[in-house]
């Protein structure tokens, strides 16, 4: 096979550009599939298909093929981060399902964390090289989709009464059993104008799930540009080598767990809440975590920031990256737990039009990451992001203050007056 040689930094970036508007994309499909047909088969076709596209990538001789099977890679990868936390809100009661969401998103955010740490061992490794990062994704996506096909269940309770409906029928003969699911009317055109469309829709006319977004794409997009900078800092500037390099993203990882403890610590106090208002969702209740999560975030950005220098012990910013790690994933549990708190049957489109938003800046921010941490310097780079942080600092609170303002002027999930 012709070795294809390294990527330059430009078209790295531009890979991950494709990557993330794959990603971006893929959700406004997936999500109202779900919704249609049901969890599963919004997933287990779409996680077969990014196993076939990783070993595309793999396979590639050129730049531009890489570029393609990467795009389509993002665009079905993101079936299960559209659909699993709505089929989550299928499976778990609001008063538990928290505990549900935090180890979750363990998986969703922690990951990310490990991969340039794994990434990097392969590339330096003499017998695999990079290729062999798509082909063992591949091994994995195959394994996981095999497991699925046999132990998921379908989750979403629609679907399932309209199944039982269908076969009561054929059962009794008794015609006057349906389901209300089963007198969806599907065409070409409303599949694409009112189903399809549903998260850009709620993503524009939804203040909760706009609000929510625009917050939690925000921070995501900071985490990326940050990610950015640990090369800069560990490789460039103390001369590491790659697989060394990396090994402080496992700070990242480390603080993503410790996230764990923050928002299981409000599991009682959301289940006492739940418990007054009879057993309903009281999506405000979710955000006391969110508050840490902002000051977390912003102290570790500045923090690293100003302790990155070769200068400082190494030890600094890499508790500096544990901060950052603990921050968001606090921020980003608490976003989900809101949206499918607010939005049940249709959970899965308002956590795609937060995934949508956010992936569209996770393509753009990358891009001014070099420029901005090798003109500015890693100091003031960092304290900008941590500018921006602490701004974001008072969301949770006003969320907490005009959440259910904002959430009865929903057409998609009315609050029920008591």
């Amino acid at each position: 096979m012709c070795e294809l040689p390294l990527l330059s930094i430009g078209e790295d970036h531009r890979l991950i550009v494709a990557n993330s508007v794959g990603f971006a994309f893929g959700p406004l499909c997936w999500a109202p599939i779900s919704e249609i047909w049901g969890r599963k088969l919004s997933m287990l076709p779409a996680m077969f298909c990014l196993g076939l596209f990783s070993i595309a990538t793999a396979v590639g001789k050129n730049a531009e093929t890489i570029f393609i099977s990467r795009f389509f890679g993002g665009l079905f990868g993101s079936a299960p981060v559209s659909n699993v936390s709505a089929a989550i809100g299928d499976l778990w009661h609001p008063r538990v399902r928290g505990t549900a969401i935090t180890f979750y998103a363990i998986a969703v955010v922690g990951g990310p964390t490990l991969g340039p740490i794994i990434g990097s061992a392969l590339l330096v490794n003499p017998h695999l090289g990079w290729r062999w990062t798509e082909y063992i994704e591949a091994i994995w996506t195959f394994t996981i989709v095999g497991i699925t096909f046999f132990a998921l269940p379908e989750l979403y309770a629609p679907v399932i009464l309209k199944r039982k409906a269908q076969r009561l029928r054929k059962e009794t003969g008794n015609q006057a059993l349906y389901h209300p699911h089963e007198r969806i009317k599907l065409s070409p055109r409303t599949i694409v104008t009112k189903h399809f469309s549903r998260p850009l829709i709620m993503l524009l006319t939804e203040p909760m799930v706009t609000a929510i977004a625009l917050y939690a794409s925000f921070v995501f997009g900071i985490l990326y540009l940050t990610l950015e900078v640990f090369p800069i800092v560990f490789e460039e500037h103390r001369g590491w080598s790659p697989v060394v390099g990396s090994l402080p993203f496992g700070a990242l990882f480390i603080g993503v767990c410790a996230a764990i403890f923050i928002n299981l610590a409000n599991q009682p106090r959301y289940a006492r809440i739940s418990d007054a208002a009879k057993g309903k969702p009281v999506p405000e209740a979710r955000l006391a975590p969110m508050a840490v999560g902002g000051f977390l975030f912003a102290i570790g950005l500045f923090w690293f920031g100003w302790t990155a220098t070769p200068s400082v012990l190494w030890i600094s910013p890499v508790f500096a990256a544990a901060f950052i790690g603990a921050g968001f994933n606090v921020i980003f549990q608490q976003c989900i737990n809101f949206l499918v708190d607010t939005y049940g049957l249709y959970a899965a489109s308002a956590v795609s039009a937060n995934t949508f938003l956010r992936s569209v800046m996770a393509a753009g921010f990358p891009l001014a990451a070099p420029p901005m941490f090798h003109n500015l310097g890693v100091g003031p780079a960092m304290s900008i992001l941590g500018g921006v942080a602490t701004i974001a600092i008072p969301v949770p609170f006003i969320f907490m203050k005009y959440g259910l303002t904002l959430r009865k002027k929903s057409k998609f999930a009315p609050v029920e007056e008591d």
